[in-house]
């Protein structure tokens, strides 16, 4: 479960803004949980351009296929194909499928699972409390925007806005070195290489300490993105 990626490009538009607003909800745990809307301008006076989250359905099966059989797609994820009539049919509490909009257009994928509940134990014996992600830009039309940047930090937001959860993993190919360093740019850290199937994959980990402190070193402020 190789991650697509979208790469941050100087000089591909014009600067975009990236507003971060926080709220900071207190759990019975006693543990703080920041849950960040973002949105994505192309001017300081203009915020209709929104990247949100929704959960997919089967109604999106055509353009996910579709976006499946792109060369930037199938170049991230070679041998992993999707069964994307039998995810739909049976939902899983494993398992969460998100689609990417901008504004009102479908833009990109996003995958999160329980690794230690996805019943193939693609990642072998791991502990509980984890997730793993794949996020995918659809259309190459799309990449080079700064759209996946936005998609993974609401991807993580979600994901850590479980106060059970303690990290994250992603599984880019060893090959991807532009993968590499826009997770990095995440905040993620290489953890190991290792094989997944046929697959040489370098495996990346983010903590929960670790996005906290970056989400409170941004808290408050509007960053420019230069794309």
């Amino acid at each position: 479960m190789q991650a697509a990626h979208d790469k941050d490009s100087t000089g591909a538009m014009a600067a975009c803004f990236l507003t971060f607003h926080f709220v900071w909800l207190q759990y019975s745990t006693k543990e703080l949980c920041c849950v960040c809307s973002l949105v994505l301008s192309r001017d300081r006076r203009s915020m209709s351009n929104q990247i949100t989250l929704r959960p997919a359905t089967a109604a999106d099966i055509p353009r996910l296929r579709h976006w499946d059989e792109q060369p930037h797609v199938i170049a991230a994820n070679p041998n992993d194909p999707w069964d994307w009539e039998s995810d739909f049919a049976a939902p899983a509490d494993w398992q969460e499928h998100w689609i990417a909009e901008l504004g009102d257009r479908p833009i990109g994928f996003i995958e999160i699972i329980d690794p230690a509940q996805e019943p193939t134990h693609y990642w072998g014996d791991v502990p509980a409390n984890l997730r793993a992600l794949d996020i995918w830009i659809g259309e190459a039309t799309d990449l080079n925007q700064g759209y996946g940047t936005t998609m993974i930090q609401l991807a993580l937001a979600h994901c850590f806005a479980d106060p059970a959860v303690t990290a994250v993993l992603v599984d880019p190919l060893a090959s991807n070195t532009r993968a590499h360093r826009f997770y990095e740019r995440q905040g993620f850290t290489f953890v190991e290489h290792r094989r997944f199937g046929s697959d040489d994959c370098s495996v990346y980990r983010l903590n929960r300490a670790d996005w906290a402190q970056t989400m409170a070193m941004t808290e408050g402020q509007s960053l420019t993105i230069a794309t």
